[in-house]
């Protein structure tokens, strides 16, 4: 059974300790409490101590990264857009810098094995997204491909 991960990455506009920014970290933890409990999310990467890519330490802003599995490309799109995460989308202009055109906001493919995923991986991914555009190996919602390679349309 094919699983899917996805990678995203944005930067704050205040230091960790600022008041917008804990009001971010305060919404996420209940993102992600909803997340587990939809019972689509199979596993959260700690984001804690990871090596950042030297490209993530430049620039303004304070980086944040969540790198996720979930059960179905349709779970991951309707938890995205649905709920909490809805309305933390919505918000994100209180708290996440906007990002550069050519820098997306996330990354998703298929993976038959959570062990497969890393954050190693996870950056590779990016970076063959940002040089490559959406392809099977490394796509977005608007342009999605299903665990075969066709494209699909996520709703």
């Amino acid at each position: 059974m094919a699983l899917v991960a996805i990678y995203t990455v944005g930067r704050l506009k205040h230091p960790y300790e600022h008041p917008a920014s804990r009001e971010f970290f305060e919404v996420g933890y209940k993102v992600f409490r909803q997340a587990g409990i939809s019972g689509h999310l199979i596993e959260d990467f700690s984001s804690i101590e990871v090596p950042y890519p030297e490209d993530e330490l430049n620039g303004e802003g304070f980086p944040i990264l969540t790198l996720t599995v979930w059960k179905s490309l349709q779970s991951l799109y309707r938890f995205t857009y649905s709920g909490q995460h809805k309305r933390a989308l919505q918000n994100r202009n209180k708290w996440i810098e906007p990002h550069q055109e050519n820098e997306p906001a996330y990354v998703v493919w298929w993976t038959e094995k959570v062990n497969d995923v890393s954050w190693e991986e996870a950056f590779k991914r990016y970076n063959y997204y940002i040089q490559h555009g959406p392809t099977p190996f490394a796509f977005d919602f608007k342009h999605a491909f299903d665990e075969f390679g066709e494209t699909f349309l996520a709703k």
